[in-house]
């Protein structure tokens, strides 16, 4: 409600007569009565302090002091309080992603900074400055591969995460893509047009990628590459991800933003944005967009991508993450991660609970005779205990926000 003004009788009048309409009601007329609501449930009108107390009232039923053990792409990570800060900066605000012509020197050097880091924990040439989501990102990476190499039938893994394989289906079946899900990697994979497989994956399994004859698609937690090897150390073509763990609040799933990074030859099979450095007529430093590959730039039949979205906002915080957690807190942070993890599991074991996974990070499944009953006592206790994958499976991650109390208390009550 803040900064709203409500329009007057003279100014609806006024808006009425400009569209050719004599009452607001008229702006209605094509919905079918019956399926218009007769009358609302509506309390009696209040003041404004009235309402801040019953919203207040209302807000207190929420319960917001949970341990989160939840995982599976929405991870609770320390975030400075100086991300939000600046962020928020009149400066960065927009109500959309602004344009070309729109875009400050300085919203263009964030883009490029971003790429930047990207491509560094990678270990790719170049990256785009985000997309819209991981499943975008993995999505987009398959139409790409398609476009080098002019075949369309993908190899997708199948413990990729769930909500990613939603979106592919959806992107390839538009696209005319023949998309087939494996558990184990076929021998011959030159048919097709690239192999796309999630390290860590859904479950939390570290996979040992084996060499692939044809474009290798490598889908990544880029928070786990503060200790695990980049992607192009194993043969990687393209690497995709979400960057919600980089400084970028859980906020009930959302908002979160993806990227994609590729080699130098695929430059320009690259949908998104590219920001790039140069330096203007006086020898200046200067940014600007450049390898034009989006609709709004060029002629919508020449670009890589029409739905390709660019999150410019997240991208700048998730470079502010990083900018200042810097290279030894970034690997602290994973570190204490992984750290968590396998001390959980451990003395899950002395329980008798097993880990069924056989490397794994900040993730791993766990085993027990009822994941209802189990999730049930956790979440009793204060603590939400992962995600059930079936009756007696549950996912669980930690992060550097877990203490040894926390680990201490799940064991105690799962």
């Amino acid at each position: 409600m803040k900064n709203f003004l409500v329009h007057n009788d003279e100014v609806k009048a006024e808006m009425l007569e400009e569209i050719g309409l004599n009452s607001v009601e008229d702006l209605f007329s094509d919905i079918p009565q019956q399926a218009r609501m007769k009358t609302l449930d509506l309390p009696d009108a209040m003041s404004e302090i009235e309402v801040q107390r019953e919203i207040k009232k209302l807000a207190n039923k929420n319960k917001t002091n949970y341990v989160s053990f939840l995982g599976g792409g929405v991870y609770n990570k320390f975030i400075p309080a100086a991300v939000g800060q600046i962020a928020q900066r009149f400066e960065f605000l927009t109500a959309y992603t602004p344009y070309q012509a729109e875009i400050s020197q300085g919203t263009l050097q964030i883009m490029y900074e971003f790429q930047t880091m990207i491509s560094r924990l990678t270990g790719m040439d170049l990256s785009n400055a985000t997309v819209y989501d991981g499943g975008t990102a993995c999505s987009e990476a398959i139409l790409m591969a398609k476009r080098i190499s002019k075949k369309t039938k993908v190899l997708v893994s199948a413990n990729l995460n769930p909500e990613y394989k939603k979106v592919i289906d959806t992107y390839t079946w538009a696209n005319g893509i023949e998309i087939k899900y494996f558990k184990d990697l076929p021998d011959n994979t030159s048919d097709y047009a690239c192999v796309l497989i999630q390290t860590p994956d859904y479950y939390g399994e570290i996979i040992e990628v084996k060499p692939v004859d044809t474009l290798l698609i490598i889908c990544t937690d880029v928070s786990t590459l503060s200790i695990l090897k980049p992607p192009s150390e194993y043969g990687a073509d393209i690497v995709v991800g979400d960057i919600q763990a980089l400084g970028i609040p859980q906020e009930f799933g959302g908002p979160h933003a993806g990227f994609i990074a590729c080699k130098e030859k695929y430059m320009r099979q690259l949908p998104g944005r590219l920001a790039g450095r140069t330096v203007d007529a006086d020898g200046n430093q200067a940014f600007c967009l450049t390898i034009q590959t989006r609709e709004q730039h060029i002629k919508r039949e020449k670009a890589t991508s029409n739905i390709c979205s660019n999150q410019a906002l997240i991208g700048l915080c998730a470079t502010l993450y990083l900018s200042l957690l810097g290279e030894k807190g970034f690997k602290q942070a994973g570190y204490l991660s992984a750290k968590q993890a396998h001390k959980l599991s451990d003395n899950l074991a002395q329980k008798g609970i097993k880990t069924l996974n056989k490397n794994f990070f900040n993730e791993f499944v766990i085993e027990t005779e009822n994941s209802t009953k189990t999730l049930s006592n956790l979440k009793c206790a204060g603590i939400l205990g992962g995600i059930q994958l079936d009756e007696t499976r549950i996912l669980v991650a930690t992060t550097e926000m877990i203490s040894d109390n926390d680990i201490e208390k799940y064991v105690q009550n799962v």
